[in-house]
């Protein structure tokens, strides 16, 4: 049978081998620490589980939604305005069965086939699928050192702005946790009014950002609103990351550009979900704050004990995620990764695996407490790498 040539635009998945070997070597024995994927380890709060099995139990919560439930819709947007100070209309407002989901669709709702999109090097893998999906040409502005791993818009040619239809901002950022700097949205703004480009942010981490700064929202620089739109996730500040429960937020046009897509190919989310999703959004948020504290102490078990061990690397700034340039100058960042686990039973995700400027570094989960983490620097120590 002949496929779609449409699969040939993605390369093949490189954790296969990683995963593969991991399951031999603990059948062998070996402990290991598995710090590659960016699952929480903590617990859902009790009234977000709550809400869900109550709802759960009403029989006509288990037909089609075919909708968004209006007070979801608004307890959004009263949410953005609490939390990010954003004024938002329940037309400004839809659900996505996760970022993931809602950016490997997005793409398909703004361009037609050839069209050009900037996205960030390195970046989150769907958002260079979801414009591949839909038949654009990524072009990768680079995040590098110099510039705090942050956009550079200055950099990017004005032959290829000029034909761009939509950028990727994701701040803070996974993998590389940078945050945003002052008058960064602002610059962005201005550049996408100049050349007419859509600015599609990614917010998945504002809950999740350290040494007393504040994690924002997009929207809420001045003229934002009318050039761009957000996704916006509960995933890892309520971990319910296996329920899916994030919304695209911002323009109408393009929010109903992606929910005419979605009517073909869906019914709505599972009623039960979007009421967990509002009992996390009118409920309390303490446990937000003191989850951030506390991976903030894993961020500071982890960068610390690298460092001590050689490794030359910044604190991470934001997102569940410390982004770690490969010690000893090594650029192969697979290899190394296998290396690693092999010698030290700890695994990472490799840098190349989130683009070219990837390569030379390896992003770690801190999906471990302190104590676990200070077994891992000690794993690495021992292993002589």
């Amino acid at each position: 049978m002949q496929f779609s040539k449409r699969l040939d635009r993605f390369g093949e998945e490189i954790f296969a081998s990683l995963n593969n070997r991991r399951m031999e070597l603990e059948q062998q024995g070996m402990k290991i620490y598995n710090m590659s994927v960016g699952t929480p380890d903590f617990k859902t709060p009790e009234h977000i589980k709550k809400a869900l099995a109550e709802a759960a139990m009403d029989d006509d919560n288990w037909k089609y939604s075919l909708r968004d439930l209006p007070e979801l819709l608004e307890a959004v947007c009263t949410y953005y305005k609490k939390r990010f100070d954003v004024e938002l209309t329940p037309d400004m407002v839809m659900t996505v069965y996760g970022s993931q989901e809602g950016m490997g669709h997005l793409g398909m709702a703004l361009c037609d086939e050839g069209d050009v999109v900037l996205l960030p090097d390195p970046c989150y893998p769907v958002f260079a699928a979801g414009s591949l999906m839909a038949g654009a040409k990524p072009y990768y502005y680079p995040l590098v050192a110099e510039h705090d791993f942050l956009p550079y818009v200055k950099d990017i040619p004005e032959e290829v702005a000029k034909k761009a239809r939509y950028m990727v901002v994701s701040l803070p950022s996974n993998p590389v946790g940078s945050i945003a700097a002052p008058g960064l949205y602002e610059e962005i703004v201005e550049f996408a009014r100049k050349y007419d480009i859509l600015i599609i942010h990614d917010n998945a981490y504002s809950d999740i950002i350290f040494d007393g700064a504040h994690g924002g929202s997009f929207l809420s620089t001045e003229g934002a609103r009318e050039v761009g739109v957000e996704f916006f996730s509960l995933s890892k500040s309520f971990n319910v990351t296996g329920a899916r429960i994030s919304f695209l937020v911002g323009r109408p046009d393009v929010i109903a550009a992606l929910r005419k897509l979605r009517s073909q190919i869906d019914f709505g989310m599972f009623l039960p979900i979007q009421k967990a999703a509002i009992a996390a959004l009118n409920g309390p948020l303490e446990s937000v704050q003191e989850q951030c504290n506390m991976y903030q102490e894993r961020r500071d078990a982890l960068c610390n004990g690298l460092r001590e061990i050689g490794w030359d690397l910044p604190n991470g700034k934001g997102t569940m995620f410390v982004w770690a340039r490969i010690p000893g100058g090594r650029t192969d960042s697979m290899a190394f990764c296998m290396e690693l686990m092999e010698k030290a039973g700890v695994i990472v995700t490799p840098g190349a695996s989130f683009g070219p400027h990837g390569e030379g570094y390896v992003r770690f989960a801190l999906v471990l407490p302190p104590d676990k983490i200070r077994e891992v620097i000690d794993a690495i120590r021992r292993s002589g790498i």
